[in-house]
């Protein structure tokens, strides 16, 4: 008889689990900084992405964009492009494959003359060759009928109309008190304004598929932060059984949100390819990514905050305006961090949307939190100035009870520890608070603060673990690995429920065959696809820890999904929380700012990977350094179109742009959020990073500037009128 701890070196507990130290190179598997297992693939060129599977006949996609802000197609003349060598075909909404319905409308594309937006995908041109299909898409000759758009959003503008709801579902409005009453009686009043610009996701891979249609049978070769929802939608698009449709995205070159639902890309590809008859791969041209891909909207917020002398909160109404297009609604819920941050017993958060001709926006990395935090910690620097007061300790002396917005107690709140924790290490101590107070030269220098916050999700997930004979065990689960080291930490949650050596656990993602999985994306992918594996892990522990004998062929496994589990109600606020501190320097003569030194403490439950998790926070923290200093996007009015349309016109930040970044965490005891207590880290680095960077530019320069990004030419304007 082979005695179970042969097998994993460890002995199984009263429960069944299996207990000890699970080591490999790195130590504990969980919690340890085991290096990423695709690593070595990317480095050397051997992982591939959706544009790199050369299917036999494999032909190449270009859209054609609309040239309008809105209107509809009146006639296409394909004539020049079907006549360049190579071309196959041109794709117009007069003869392209009919769809189904879709849920989501950006997604009917070639089935109308329509065009809501420009940029609007109006034909579809495909080749034997990239190059043949680009110079086919260009020969096509579309006219319009064009109609007035409008493209201007304004605090004052006579469509807005309060949401019932704004994006993830969140109430439109929150108001508890006399909000208006309590503010006009407050000692102490700001009344300000903050405008974010159109930002944009840019990940380093474009949007890109390959589709292949075997009989009705579509495989998709697609870069998409979730695969389980590619598959449901394409096979209601094209009315076909769910297993009919396989979604293949073992590596996905980033997305940042653009990719957490289907794109035009994927529906593109297939309708060409079933067209054709041949594979046909469609990477979305970089120029037309901000018209075609979502983005984050604009936001305009204005900020009332009341206090007593001492400090102590008495009202804060935090009032949002943004915009949608008029394919389907999408609102920024960018006053929703109001309802979560400070104790306010007076409290407005209200959202207005307006629909204009514009393309559709959609999730960007921490939507809502990004805008509305960069919005309300810049505002409530400005009230620290008014009270004469220490803007740490002006946020440590409104640190809530409960949370604001719902009244429950949170699960775990340690935004206090980290704000003393990071004015330590940073040297906030030894900081003259008065603005424009240190120069070197024409350099003038000052340090921010900022606090951060995101919600702590988790969505259903299934997930199988299988033991073989030899000793080592296979995690399956449809899970997205958009470069956040999905692979590894999966393998260490595995390791850790099984207690065995990571090294012994491989682990399989990627492919809608697999166990179904949601999208990577809300910082939830771990915390659901992570609950499901150490689930299926446990209870393969507990039937390895009763079985006698060597394991079958075939070996044992076990399955699990987390329904009713991880989207259960909590009685608890769960949330992540953090600390920003930022060192600037403004050129007098050039208006030019340089972040010398960024700092970020973190409480988001127990850290799983201390190499991955360091990797996300500053890569987060570096995202929220472009949209403080580079990052913007402007809607021409005239066109419709978005000017800086690529990463010549739009800046993102390079390594010269981050001298110094640091990144560390608390580590919390959290019981209230998943087996493994652990909260999602990809996005709450970027959350508090800009106002903490425009915090420390006030105070390099006296000069409060309220439109992002601080660029040289707003920097040196307000210099010169200050």
């Amino acid at each position: 008889m082979q005695d179970p701890t042969d097998r994993t070196g460890t002995t199984p507990d009263a429960a069944g689990r299996r207990t000890g130290t699970a080591q490999d190179g790195a130590g504990a598997a969980l919690g340890a900084p085991v290096e990423r297992r695709e690593g070595r693939q990317k480095v050397a060129g051997t992982a591939r992405y959706a544009a790199e599977y050369a299917l036999p006949g494999r032909a190449h996609a270009w859209p054609v964009p609309a040239a309008v802000a809105r209107g509809r197609v009146t006639a296409v003349d394909a004539t020049e492009a079907l006549a360049l060598p190579g071309v196959l075909a041109v794709l117009t909404h007069a003869d392209a494959p009919r769809l189904a319905e879709p849920e989501d409308a950006t997604l009917a594309v070639l089935q109308n003359p329509d065009v809501p937006h420009r940029g609007w995908c109006v034909a579809l041109a495909v080749a034997d060759t990239l190059e043949a299909a680009r110079a086919a898409a260009h020969a096509v000759r579309v006219t319009y009928a064009t109609e007035p758009a409008d493209l201007r959003l304004t605090p004052e503008h006579p469509d807005a109309y309060e949401p019932e709801t704004a994006n993830g579902g969140y109430p439109g409005r929150v108001e508890h008190g006399d909000p208006e009453g309590a503010y006009a009686a407050s000692d102490v009043r700001v009344d300000v304004a903050y405008h974010v610009p159109p930002l944009h996701n840019h990940p380093m891979e474009p949007h890109t598929t390959t589709a292949h249609w075997d009989g009705d049978r579509l495989t998709l070769y697609t870069s998409t932060q979730g695969g389980t929802s590619v598959r449901a939608v394409l096979a209601g698009l094209f009315e076909l059984p769910r297993d009919h449709v396989l979604v293949v995205g073992e590596h996905v070159g980033g997305g940042f949100g653009s990719k957490g639902t289907p794109r035009p890309d994927t529906v593109l590809a297939a309708l060409a390819a079933r067209h054709t008859g041949r594979p046909v791969t469609l990477a979305w041209p970089r120029r037309l990514m901000p018209t075609s891909v979502g983005h984050r909207a604009p936001t305009l917020h204005r900020l009332r905050l009341g206090a007593r002398p001492d400090g102590t909160l008495t009202a804060l109404l935090h009032e949002v305006t943004t915009q949608t297009s008029r394919v389907k609604e999408f609102v920024e819920q960018a006053a929703v961090p109001s309802r979560v941050m400070y104790a306010a017993p007076h409290l407005l958060s209200t959202h207005r949307v307006v629909a204009l001709d514009v393309p559709s926006p959609s999730w960007m990395r921490a939507p809502g939190e990004t805008p509305g935090m960069y919005a309300l910690e810049s505002a409530v620097d400005e009230l620290a100035d008014a009270l004469g007061m220490d803007p740490v300790e002006l946020r440590v002396r409104n640190d809530p009870e409960h949370e604001p917005g719902s009244g429950k107690p949170f699960s775990s709140r340690h935004l206090v520890a980290c704000l003393r924790e990071g004015a330590r290490r940073f040297g906030w101590a030894d900081r003259d608070p008065r603005p424009r107070s240190r120069t070197e030269g024409p350099l003038l220098v000052g340090t921010g603060v900022a606090a951060a916050t995101y919600p702590v999700y988790a969505w259903p997930s299934a997930a199988s673990a299988h033991a073989l004979p030899d000793g080592t065990f296979t995690v399956r689960v449809n899970a997205a690995d958009i470069g956040t080291g999905a692979r590894t930490v999966l393998a260490q949650i595995a390791a850790d429920a099984l207690g065995v050596p990571v090294d012994r656990v491989r682990t399989e993602i990627g492919r809608s065959d697999l166990p179904p999985a949601p999208v990577a994306g809300g910082s939830a992918g771990t915390a659901s696809w992570g609950w499901a594996v150490h689930r299926a892990c446990a209870e393969l522990s507990g039937r390895l820890a009763v079985h006698t004998g060597p394991l079958p062929d075939g070996g044992l496994d076990a399955h699990d999904n987390t329904r009713g589990l991880a989207d259960a109600d909590s009685p608890y606020a769960r949330h992540a929380f953090g600390a920003h501190f930022a060192e600037v320097t403004v050129d007098t003569v050039t208006g030019e700012t340089r972040v010398r030194r960024l700092l970020g403490i973190f409480a988001a439950g127990h850290i799983l990977n201390a190499r991955t998790a360091r990797s996300q926070f500053t890569g987060g923290m570096t995202m929220g350094l472009g949209m403080a200093l580079t990052e913007g996007s402007t809607l021409d009015p005239a066109f419709g179109d978005f000017t800086e349309a690529d990463l010549a016109a739009y800046h993102v930040p390079a390594h010269a742009d981050v001298p110094d970044i640091e990144a560390d965490w608390i580590d919390e005891d959290d019981p209230h959020l998943n087996p493994m207590g652990s909260k999602g880290i990809g996005e709450i680095g970027i959350v508090g990073t800009a106002a903490a960077i425009g915090n420390a530019v006030h105070h390099a320069t006296g000069v409060r500037l309220r439109e992002l990004p601080l660029t040289p030419d707003r920097v040196l304007t307000g210099l010169l009128a200050a």
